[in-house]
């Protein structure tokens, strides 16, 4: 039995709509991972793209755990000595810009390298409850089905 090895050819994409809203960030970033590389498929082919285009709305609304909102934090340097620029993760999602929070968590779970720079370009992320994708009529991904652990629980 030979193995298989998918070809451009083989490759079917759907679209997908993930609601993010009360979702905690790093199970999410799981499954999207997953999505984007392909491996829910039976044809999953490591050096191909075989995953499916990812939508994500309400990224505003991710929840992280623990204390990780307020001390959580994203880095970069300027170049200059001594240009090391912090910013945390709820300063992050309450600002300009909330579906950073997401696509960092997504882009460290990926390969890195081409392969990985083009099955992040199949993630599209919207901080608020719109997308312009509706012509591709994503199926919606109810993440809350699949484990109960993967949305914030109801204070008791």
């Amino acid at each position: 039995m030979k193995t298989f090895s998918a070809k451009p050819s083989d490759i079917q994409k759907k679209w997908v709509l993930i609601d993010a809203q009360d979702a905690v960030l790093g199970r999410l970033a799981v499954i999207v991972a997953d999505l984007l590389r392909g491996k829910h498929k039976t044809t999953f082919t490591p050096h191909m793209d075989c995953g499916d285009n990812v939508v994500i709305v309400n990224a505003e609304k991710v929840h992280l755990t623990g204390k990780k909102r307020d001390q959580k934090s994203y880095w970069r340097h300027t170049g200059f000595p001594g240009g090391l620029k912090y910013t945390y993760a709820g300063a992050t999602l309450a600002g300009k810009h909330p579906e950073r929070v997401i696509t960092a968590a997504v882009k460290r779970m990926i390969p890195a390298g081409p392969l990985g720079r083009q099955l992040l370009g199949n993630l599209k992320v919207y901080g608020g409850p719109s997308h312009p994708h509706e012509a591709q009529q994503p199926a919606k991904l109810d993440i809350a089905k699949m484990n109960p652990k993967n949305v914030k629980r109801a204070a008791v």
